[in-house]
């Protein structure tokens, strides 16, 4: 597939099958992602895998409660996901890279990290995951931080260093797909987003 096409086709799924992925798969799409831009090439981005319910279980119950779950009409279908994978972003890892002889600012004073990178970064990687997955013929959803960051990182015994972004979830995408009323909010044209040569 046309990178042009992976991004015309890429959308959020909200309902898959619990069908695994095909032996393999999930291991490009991670290696994709694992390409993709990172400041100072620091690489700090970190991923946790989930494979199958019985592993997927902890992130529903750390990040939802049963309120949420009973009234969403999105939860069903998302819950089949048979992949998660849990983004997260090691600010450390680029403070210590920026320190660096050939990062340092020619004071010598720490960067001043106006822009966090580390989260741009991970959030490089989640994009280039999500269009790997429409690259492979795979459902994909990114689900952002909310709740239960802290019940998640528990869970999984991750670090308390690394910042968690969010989850993509991957599989077969699977009907009923509960389209979102913000799906039918009109895309913004060129003419609309850019400005060329100033404001």
């Amino acid at each position: 597939m046309e990178l042009t096409e992976a991004v015309q086709r890429r959308h959020m799924t909200r309902s898959f099958s619990d069908r695994p992925l095909e032996p393999g798969v999930l291991d490009r799409l991670l290696a994709l992602a694992l390409r993709a831009p990172s400041a100072g090439h620091t690489q700090g981005r970190e991923f946790v895998v989930l494979e199958g319910s019985e592993q997927t279980a902890p992130f529903w119950e750390a990040t939802t409660d049963e309120a949420w779950r009973a009234r969403s009409r999105r939860y069903e279908g998302l819950s089949r996901a048979p992949v998660v994978v849990l983004a997260f972003a090691d600010s450390e890892a680029y403070v210590a890279r920026y320190r660096e002889p050939d990062k340092l600012p020619p004071e010598g004073s720490d960067v001043g990290w106006v822009v966090p990178f580390w989260f741009v970064d991970a959030g490089f990687a989640v994009m280039t995951l999500l269009l790997g997955a429409a690259d492979a013929g795979l459902g994909s959803a990114f689900l952002g931080n909310f709740r239960g960051e802290e019940a998640l990182r528990a869970a999984l015994g991750v670090p308390e260093r690394l910042g968690w972004l969010g989850a993509v979830l991957l599989g077969e995408a699977s009907g009923p797909d509960p389209r979102p009323v913000s799906a039918h909010r009109p895309r913004r044209t060129l003419g609309d987003s850019v400005h060329r040569g100033g404001w």
